[in-house]
């Protein structure tokens, strides 16, 4: 496992020391407890064992110095896995670091001292998207020039040695519309007798239903050359309803090179693949490619881009889908403070399948808002539009056209609100819940709809 060098571990340590010395006259006064102040000397001192002898007695809970100990006990577990060279001792120490910085931030997610801790923690046990997350709210916090010296040091470390990445997660769903289908009784269809009003089955109106969803994805990365690594990775996705011609099933791969440019600025380009399948049928596939990059603005800035193309084929009943797809975006993820996070999204999309009316192109924007709040509990609220514009070339009479002759315009709308506790856990899980409404106003018949959504979600990061 790669280690860091002394100097700059005890460099840290010793930054980290500093900021509880300068914080705790704002926020409280040292504890008093001569077993407490015993174990700060021997932490001051290396002596961290000693230090973890002398804390894992005292029981937190309802203590006025209750975040003195949690503190030290952090500190002393991170300096005593430092030293271990047996992997399960030290992931113990670790999980032991992490579970009590956490417990701090909890009540308060403002304290950046305790949340550099729990970033260089996660570093520590290689557990790098989490760490970096930390790190990038620990310079959101306005910290002193030699911390984020220390930090921006940290950040490219895990830059340079990214492998894997993995992620798996599950949720039950009640949905109001699972189909996202129109809740339109009676449509007009042409006939050579004019237009005549028809009333549909009610199988094909909006139906409602409990789904279950599972998903999850991995990546690794191999390194080839000092600034190359080759990216390799999957994702799946299962969603489940009573009724099977709901079922969805998801399959993606991609393969490719990703270069490190600079210290800021780093591209990937990948082979991608896809087959999706609804009900019990195969629906589609595609071949294609994507490129990527991401830059580095500031410490708490990071701009991405990415362009895609790919080839989709159906199934013979829609094979008058088939054809290519294009998108491109760009986005920006600002760590406004440690505890509020922003993240935005701009793009535009085409799709030319054979038949020419549903040909069309759609351009769309997406805004995230994440709050860290005391006792434990983080908000994120969020919401997108799409505004899609269909070519109506070739259209003549159709349910997928407007009456009127006009060319076909879709525009939806997604709100979404989720809340989940910092402080809760299900066998390494956080359980999340999730809000969504989404609503589609269309000139054409069959094409509106109104959706809501309530996930209960429970996903782990590795």
């Amino acid at each position: 496992m790669p280690r860091l060098p002394a100097l700059f571990v005890r460099a840290v340590a010793a930054l980290a020391l500093w900021l509880a010395a300068a914080a705790a006259s704002a926020d409280s006064h040292l504890s008093a407890d001569p077993v407490v102040v015993d174990a700060r000397a021997a932490v001051e001192a290396g002596e961290f064992d000693a230090a973890l002898e002398l804390l894992r007695p005292l029981d937190p809970a309802g203590r006025a110095d209750r975040i003195d100990v949690l503190f030290l006990t952090g500190l002393a577990a991170v300096g005593a896995a430092e030293a271990r060279e047996d992997e399960d001792a030290r992931e113990d120490l670790l999980d032991t670091a992490i579970q009590a910085f956490r417990a701090i931030l909890v009540d308060s997610p403002d304290l950046v001292r305790v949340r550099l801790e729990l970033a260089r923690a996660f570093f520590l046990k290689e557990d790098d998207d989490l760490a970096r997350g930390h790190f990038e709210r620990v310079l959101a916090g306005g910290v002193r020039q030699e911390v984020a010296a220390t930090v921006q040091g940290y950040l490219t470390a895990i830059r340079a040695r990214k492998r894997w990445t993995a992620y798996v997660g599950g949720a039950l769903a009640p949905d109001s519309n699972i189909g996202a289908a129109s809740d339109e009784e009676t449509i007009q269809i042409q006939t050579v007798f004019g237009e005549l009003p028809f009333r549909r089955n009610k199988d094909d109106i909006a139906s409602s239903g409990i789904g279950v969803s599972v998903w999850g994805g991995g990546e690794y990365q191999y390194p080839f050359a000092d600034r190359m690594r080759l990216r390799a990775g999957a994702d799946f996705s299962r969603r489940e309803y009573p009724r099977s011609r709901f079922d969805q099933d998801f399959v993606a791969a991609h393969v490719g090179p990703r270069w490190i440019v600079g210290r800021d600025l780093e591209a990937s380009v990948l082979a991608t693949a896809h087959y999706r399948r609804l009900g019990d049928l195969p629906y589609n596939q595609a071949l294609g490619g994507r490129v990527e990059a991401e830059y580095l603005v500031s410490p708490r800035l990071r701009a991405h881009a990415r362009a895609s193309w790919q080839r989709q084929s159906h199934r013979d009943r829609t094979d008058y889908l088939d054809g290519p797809l294009t998108s491109f975006s760009v986005g920006a993820f600002w760590v406004a403070t440690p505890t509020l996070a922003v993240r935005s999204d701009v793009g535009y999309g085409t799709e030319r399948p054979r038949l020419d009316r549903l040909r069309n192109e759609t351009r769309w924007g997406r805004l995230d808002v994440t709050v860290a709040l005391p006792r434990g509990f983080t908000v994120g609220v969020g919401g997108e539009y799409h505004a899609r514009r269909y070519d109506g070339a070739g259209v003549t009479s159709s349910l997928l056209a407007p009456a009127d002759g006009a060319d076909r315009a879709d525009n939806t709308r997604v709100a979404r609100v989720s809340v989940y506790n910092r402080a809760f856990t299900l066998f390494g899980f956080s359980p999340q819940a999730v809000a969504v409404y989404e609503e589609r106003d269309s000139n054409a018949q069959l094409q509106d709809y109104r959706r809501a959504r309530l996930e209960l979600r429970f996903q782990r990061l590795f």
